[in-house]
């Protein structure tokens, strides 16, 4: 596990990371529900896990986790790999710690790692505090996108 980041930006002591590989399977299904939207699903956790493409990072404390990140390595014929931010999330009593940005940091720099060139989310005009920590990572803003969704997408709780 890799520990926690100093100065302002996690000013929380004693947060370890972890990113997840294939044999974290039992780790990812031992986290008790609260954390992502629904309960751990052993056969699509393992999949994720399995495919090279999908980057899974958990944040603890002790053993018990407290934050999450996760993204997809999008491959395209015509230019180079780029990572979709699927989500993060921080359990509410570990909010406002620096947590969630330590965790994008670790999202962004796997990127790099990855040879991703480019990296986006999309998330809610009124979703003040994701749209906080998105530009204190030095995302920017595009205010022009139009969201679209087949077979159900759109109905899922999204967290």
């Amino acid at each position: 596990m890799v520990g926690f980041l100093t100065g302002d930006r996690c000013m929380t002591k004693g947060i370890t990371f972890h990113t997840l590989g294939p044999e974290d399977g039992a780790l990812l299904a031992a986290i008790p529900e609260g954390l992502f939207d629904a309960a751990i699903d052993p056969q699509q956790a393992a999949a994720f896990l399995a495919d090279p493409g999908h980057v899974l990072v958990l944040a603890f404390v002790g053993d018990f986790a407290v934050g999450m990140a996760t993204g997809t390595v999008l491959l395209h014929p015509d230019k180079p790999p780029a990572l979709f931010v699927n989500e993060v999330g921080v359990r509410e009593d570990w909010q406002r710690r620096g947590i969630a940005t330590a965790l994008m940091e670790r999202l962004i720099a796997l990127a790099g790692a990855r040879g991703c060139e480019g990296i986006w989310l999309g998330t809610e005009l009124d979703n003040v505090a994701a749209r906080a920590l998105y530009l204190k990572a030095g995302g920017t803003e595009d205010g022009n996108v139009v969201l679209y969704g087949w077979d159900g997408a759109l109905d899922r709780d999204q967290g």
